[in-house]
């Protein structure tokens, strides 16, 4: 029996594709993550404390984004992907070495400026590398693949979170944090990076932002892409970062928390891996499943038990899976020139709509229980899952 030995381009997919999985769980495995929120609330923050605290950290998103997007476009994404992890890591020191509202505010404008270096970047890279590759139709199901990854690093987190903090406090728990974040710039070294019509070409600033303000000018699709993104990724997203309260709400103790997290996440992970497979669903199909999270979510938040956490969970999954068939989305109707650029235009908007979010929550909370908070907060989805089916159902192409 003769063995065919792999192709160039199948070991070279491989190669961005494990580097990509890698880089995804270190990035998400942060030991502070499913505990932060409890450091702040117990060193005295308020609720609207805390929410200017994830403003902060959106803000800083909101000016950075499109500026990070145009410059990985412009000179290189590899060189974002690995600074990123690092300003992130030194917010992290500062969280555990000067615990205060201004330090814990200092380490969110680090942790903005980090995630708004490799947002669109890292999206912009793996696209053109795979079409590079002749590999464009897998972007949907290996990013759902990376996003799994990512949170299967966040169970894990969660898992050690606990353990590691009752035996060394917040202290070992940032440690460990800033190590992964070096890990992660490490790894992202590994990423190839080839543009279109050579390797190392660059474009000036001003033909990359003309060029993307006039493919958005030009086809409504893309327009429709565009803001399809926030629409689905913003509100989850915010809510994401009050899911330790959530739970703590339903009256478990403190410790159980990082355990309970594990569900829901479990459930985002399911809907990472099921994203590939969503690309078949058309307009109509999407809209069931932000429908159907949406009611989940809320149904799950209100009961306000443990129970009432796997609904949750479902709703997080579905809101998963649409997160990436949105981003799959875009990358399907944008050119390859300004794709960072336009990537981070979404995700602008996505910041802007997850500021609102945060002060709408904080508004919301602060006189109701967090269940209540998340309840009101599901009915966003429904109403984009009405417009879905709507422009599905008139034939128009979002």
């Amino acid at each position: 029996m003769t063995l065919t030995p792999p192709r160039a381009s199948d070991v070279r997919v491989r190669r961005l594709t494990n580097t990509l999985y890698g880089y995804a769980f270190l990035d998400d495995f942060i030991l502070l993550y499913p505990v932060y929120a409890l450091l702040f609330s117990d060193a005295g923050l308020s609720v609207w404390q805390i929410s200017s605290l994830f403003a902060v950290w959106s803000v800083t998103g909101v000016l950075l984004e499109v500026p990070s997007g145009i410059w990985a476009d412009t000179v290189s994404r590899r060189l974002l992907l690995w600074a990123g992890p690092l300003l992130t890591g030194a917010g992290f020191v500062l969280w555990v070495a000067v615990p205060s509202y201004g330090a814990f505010a200092v380490g969110f404008l680090l942790w903005g400026a980090g995630g708004a270096l490799g947002s669109g970047a890292l999206e912009a890279l793996v696209h053109d590398e795979l079409s590079r590759l002749g590999a464009a139709g897998r972007y949907a199901r290996v990013m759902g693949r990376a996003r799994a990854a990512g949170m299967v690093a966040v169970m894990a987190a969660m898992g050690l979170a606990g353990p590691v903090l009752a035996r060394g406090g917040h202290t070992a728990v940032g440690a460990a944090s800033v190590l992964v974040c070096v890990l992660t710039a490490v790894v992202a070294l590994r990423f190839p990076e080839q543009r279109a019509g050579g390797a190392g070409r660059r474009e000036s600033w001003t033909v990359v932002v003309r060029g993307g303000l006039a493919e958005v000018r030009a086809d409504r699709s893309v327009r429709g892409a565009l803001l399809l993104v926030p629409a689905v990724s913003a509100v989850w997203g915010a809510l994401d970062e009050y899911t330790p309260l959530l739970v703590r709400g339903t009256g478990v103790a403190d410790g159980t928390v990082p355990y309970l997290l594990l569900l829901i996440w479990a459930g985002a992970t399911a809907g990472s891996l099921l994203a590939g497979e969503g690309e078949r669903l058309g307009g109509v199909g999407l809209a069931a499943v932000l429908g159907g999270a949406g009611l989940a979510l809320g149904v799950g938040a209100a009961a306000g038990t443990p129970v009432g956490l796997v609904l949750v969970a479902v709703a997080f999954g579905g809101f998963q899976a649409a997160t990436v068939l949105a981003d799959a989305r875009l990358q399907r109707r944008i050119g390859d020139g300004g794709r960072a650029t336009l990537t981070s235009v979404a995700g602008l908007a996505t910041e802007l709509t997850t500021v609102a979010t945060f002060g709408a929550y904080a508004l919301i909370a602060s006189g109701h229980a967090h269940s209540t908070a998340f309840t009101v907060l599901a009915l966003p989805y429904l109403a984009t899952a009405l417009l879905l089916l709507f422009t599905a159902t008139a034939g128009r192409r979002l």
